[in-house]
């Protein structure tokens, strides 16, 4: 398949980069850098943007790709072009993660993920207290759904005992974290009340932190400051609705994989009116990962746990300007 080189295909790529940059990341790091040549999108891991106390091994970095690649990939399915991707191309650079090639060959058919292109934007993460009201099911079948579309497996967290271990594991993951000198400097440098400031989590997206958030599972302490602009009585519980995302296998293709099926799966529920908070401590700890994955009997390596639910929606975070990211 020959590569279309026109001057729409390079207009598309540009507003592809440009979407994938409104794509959630880890602290919001943005830890990507876009290069576009020809007919030709790649997406490289930006190794100054890694967490390396949080994220040693670089797989929260990955999912943050996968995530920008599947809002490259709407993009250009809403400007109908037919794309080929290759995740993880180079074995030589592991900074490279994905390359999208736009092939010269007309659409076979409308990619329905196109529609998500109109969301991206209004996607948010949310760190609110969510209403005390169930999920119901066929959400939770569409987010499933989005899942095996990108490649990846969701574990709705049902049964008592198994909410009771998350709940368990995800506080001792939290304290080990807290105990750490290194990672809450890592927290304090990436937080930020700076409203110039285009990367990093804003003090205006997080809850004040006073004693009175009532977690039973925590989310992650980014009032470094004292600064947060959210009510402090966030009630996660173990009683709400949580899902963890995983994968097969372990590898650097497969977090990609896993990032694509995140982004689709909050832009899912972002069409169905419900909002997701990540509460990842507890697969970031070695050892709270394990004993999760053994103690819920998991066939797959969990990624991600998100609690899910409806909120009052909070104020948008940053992102840095294309000429930042993009290579041409």
């Amino acid at each position: 398949m020959a590569v279309a080189t026109s001057a729409r295909v390079r207009a598309a790529l540009r507003r592809a980069a440009t979407r994938a940059t409104l794509a959630p990341s880890v602290h919001n790091t943005q830890p990507w850098i876009f290069r576009l040549s020809g007919g030709v999108l790649e997406i490289y891991a930006d190794p100054s943007r890694q967490l390396p106390v949080l994220d040693p091994t670089r797989r929260q970095l990955t999912i943050s790709c996968g995530c920008a690649l599947f809002n490259a990939r709407v993009a250009l399915a809403a400007s109908n072009l037919s794309t080929r991707v290759d995740r993880t191309p180079d074995r030589f650079d592991s900074n490279l993660l994905a390359r999208i090639v736009v092939v010269d060959e007309p659409s076979a058919s409308v990619d329905p993920i196109s529609d998500y292109d109109a969301l991206l934007e209004l996607r948010q993460t949310n760190r609110r207290r969510f209403a005390d009201e169930d999920v119901p099911g066929e959400v939770l079948e569409a987010v499933q759904g989005a899942a095996r579309a990108e490649k990846a497996r969701l574990f709705p967290v049902h049964a008592y005992d198994h909410r009771f271990a998350v709940a368990r594991l995800s506080q001792r993951a939290d304290e080990l974290q807290m105990l750490n000198p290194a990672y809450r400097a890592e927290i304090r440098a990436w937080t930020t009340d700076d409203s110039r400031r285009r990367d990093g989590v804003p003090a205006l997206a997080v809850p004040h932190v006073d004693g009175n958030a009532r977690n039973e599972v925590p989310i992650r302490d980014f009032d470094s400051k004292g600064a947060g602009w959210l009510p402090s009585d966030t009630r996660s519980s173990r009683k709400q609705c949580l899902v963890i995302l995983g994968t097969d296998a372990d590898d650097s293709r497969s977090w990609m994989h896993a990032g694509e099926a995140l982004e689709h799966m909050l832009l899912e529920l972002t069409r169905l009116g419900f909002v997701a908070s990540p509460l990842t401590q507890v697969t970031e700890i070695p050892d709270t990962r394990l004993a999760l994955r053994r103690e819920l009997a998991l066939d797959m390596h969990p990624h991600v746990l998100l609690r899910v639910g409806r909120a009052p929606l909070t104020p948008a975070t940053r992102r840095r300007r294309l000429a930042e990211v993009l290579v041409e």
